[in-house]
């Protein structure tokens, strides 16, 4: 984290909003200022539209990606103790890696979190706020961050990448302030809706989202006839991680375990906490074949990496998981019971597996 000594020294990364924004040379607007602002007034309606956060926020990073011409965008949020900033959405280049986490001061985004400030780096291989990580899977040279404000305080940061230096300029400053005054109320609103429903830990659903959107889920299934799957997934032996490393470390597990899982799934899915260190996935939309591949996949995303808990420690972590499909006759109960039994079979078989249940009545 640069002090403010060194902040001043910086000479445009840390430029005042008030400077920053400076008008175009020419008043008549240009093809791409049309361009963005119909983009813009897309975005509006979307926001309009959107009745979940990580489709508000994936509209933005989209937005994002097409008005200035970013090569990878990301929304991160603020934690519910204001001192970590947790992904939130990601579009472009290495959207679907599993992302970096910042704290407050950390990196160039809680660099912007801490001061307040909007930014712009032409080269982030000459400022030393910038983190690198190895598997990002893409290049980071230019980058611009605006932050998110909501009643007096900043609650997240939007910002944009390109793998060329010099990539942004004025103009693209002012964009990122437009794309951020657009978008703040709209996912705030949504925020607050999804607290009330959210875990604060890990940011999935909690238990009292799960009843009534499950049965919204079967009845969609029911009208269009398509399939409908879920995982259930119980983090194996997690104990152990709090009796060794301490509760504190065993959370951090518990956010990167989650951060991961919604890196491989898709935005339409919806994933919950019962409790504990037990999870559901519901996917709609989706067979069997393809629900055991992508419990398949979380299986051995978990299973080749270990987590990173902080303070030099790190442990691998695995997970059961069960599958099951709805047979488009049982009812919603029978489903969740059956991946239940489908979970603790891969627990007696040894745990660090995919169980799949047979259909009912399958002989």
């Amino acid at each position: 984290m640069a002090s403010p000594k060194a902040k001043k020294n910086t000479t445009r990364a840390a430029v005042r909003p008030q400077r920053q924004l400076k008008r175009s040379s020419s008043s008549a607007p240009t093809n791409r200022h049309r361009d963005a602002l119909v983009v813009l007034l897309d975005l509006t309606r979307k926001l309009a539209d959107q009745t979940t956060l990580e489709l508000a926020l994936s509209s933005v990073t989209d937005a994002t990606i097409e008005i200035i011409g970013a090569d990878h965008a990301s929304i991160r949020l603020l934690d519910a103790s204001h001192s970590e900033l947790l992904n939130g959405a990601r579009s472009g280049a290495g959207a679907t890696r599993r992302p970096m986490t910042f704290r407050k001061g950390q990196g160039v985004l809680g660099w912007v979190v801490e001061y307040k400030e909007p930014i712009v780096i032409d080269d982030t291989r000459t400022d030393p706020r910038f983190v690198s990580h190895n598997a990002q899977g893409f290049s980071v040279v230019s980058l611009i961050a605006e932050p998110l404000w909501s009643a007096g305080a900043v609650i997240g940061v939007l910002s944009g990448s390109s793998p060329k230096a010099r990539a942004f300029g004025p103009d693209d400053q002012l964009l990122m302030r437009l794309l951020a005054n657009c978008s703040t109320p709209p996912i705030e609103r949504a925020r607050l809706r999804r607290l009330a429903l959210t875990d604060d830990l890990t940011l999935a659903f909690n238990q009292r989202y799960l009843s009534p959107r499950y049965n919204e889920e079967i009845e969609r299934a029911k009208r269009t006839g398509q399939p409908l799957s879920v995982l259930m997934l119980d983090l194996d032996h997690f104990k152990t991680v709090n009796d060794r490393f301490g509760h504190d470390a065993g959370d951090v597990a518990l956010r990167l375990f989650a951060d991961r899982v919604r890196s491989l799934v898709r935005r339409v899915d919806i994933f919950i906490r019962r409790g504990g260190e037990e999870f559901l996935i519901v996917m709609p939309a989706t067979t069997n074949a393809q629900a055991r591949a992508t419990a398949e996949r979380i299986r051995a995303s978990l299973a080749d990496c270990h987590l990173d808990l902080g303070g030099g420690s790190r442990v691998r972590q695995t997970v059961s998981i069960g599958v099951a499909t709805w047979d488009c006759n049982e009812v919603p109960e029978a489903l969740l019971r059956r991946a239940d039994v489908a979970l603790y079979q891969s627990k007696e078989q040894g745990r660090d597996r995919v169980s799949v249940s047979p259909p009912p009545n399958a002989p």
